[in-house]
């Protein structure tokens, strides 16, 4: 078997077979956040979203649009930030959200990703108005299962290269169920090992929202850090439930370094405690 590192993913070959077996990563990255609900950006408590009504409770509404936030990291040169588009299609208020979605990426193109609602069909215009990936979980997730013939079919629309999976979960009992629908419908596949090695076949990175602990700022999913830091085949960015410094530093224990960070209401730009510019310097 012969062994080869390429972009710092760690391939192993075994005649003609190929297979992923380590990411290889120095330190945590901050991935940051443009979340977009009734055509505002805003940070909101992941369990209380709700499509009846365009519904949520929010800890926080920017007066600033989303194309602010996309120069404000442009300026400090963070990339894989994602853009999150939590109205669907139909809504009377999808329109201006995914026209603020539009003028972020357009103001720092190739530095951000965008999700919510994503189909092979509307793939192409949020890739061509300078997203790097789109992110996905409904249109894979179908009737509680992955639906690989819509992934095959939407890796294929995009390349591997430019495709996120939203791995987004709650937990039940001892298990965390991926979930999908801005968060509101549970499937029934669980967040494995196993799992994420067959879906890094088709996706060059993971998302995943402890949506449990989703904009409470109230401590992390330690159980979930743990799981997800034993695989490091691919680039994970977790988000969810980091409230302070010591949080991070949970993080990046639980996840052996492996895993990246997303910082919402916590975040001084949204209205927390913890100071923008002190989160890049204790990641760097």
């Amino acid at each position: 078997m012969k062994i080869f590192v390429v972009k710092k993913l760690v391939f192993a070959y075994n005649g003609n077979e190929k297979k992923i077996v380590e990411y290889e990563e120095s330190h945590m990255e901050f991935r940051p956040c443009i979340d977009i609900h009734n055509g505002k950006v805003k940070q909101i408590i992941g369990g209380s979203l709700k499509d009846m009504g365009s519904q949520a409770v929010e800890n926080f509404v920017a007066s600033q649009d989303a194309a602010f936030f996309a120069r404000l990291y442009q300026s400090h040169h963070i990339k894989g930030g994602h853009i999150i588009l939590l109205n669907p299609a139909g809504s009377e208020y999808y329109e201006a959200t995914k026209e603020q979605a539009i003028q972020a990426l357009r103001a720092y193109p190739g530095g951000m990703q965008v999700g919510g609602g994503i189909t092979p069909d509307n793939a192409g215009q949020f890739l061509a108005a300078g997203a790097s990936h789109v992110i996905v979980t409904s249109y894979v997730f179908q009737g509680g299962m992955v639906h690989y013939e819509n992934l095959e079919r939407l890796s294929a629309a995009v390349g591997r290269e430019h495709l996120v999976l939203d791995l987004s979960c709650r937990r039940q009992g001892g298990d965390y169920y991926i979930v999908t629908d801005r968060w509101q419908k549970f499937t029934q596949e669980t967040v494995t090992l196993a799992l994420l090695d067959k879906l890094s076949q088709y996706a060059d990175e993971f998302l995943i929202h402890a949506v449990d602990v989703e904009g409470k700022a109230s401590g992390i999913e330690e159980d979930l850090a743990a799981l997800l830091g034993e695989w490091g085949k691919l680039p994970v960015t977790y988000a969810g439930g980091v409230g302070s410094f010591a949080d991070l530093q949970l993080l990046k224990e639980l996840g052996k370094g492996r895993l990246n960070v997303t910082i919402g209401s916590a975040l001084d730009l949204f209205g927390g405690d913890m100071q923008f510019e002190k989160v890049l310097d204790f990641l760097h």
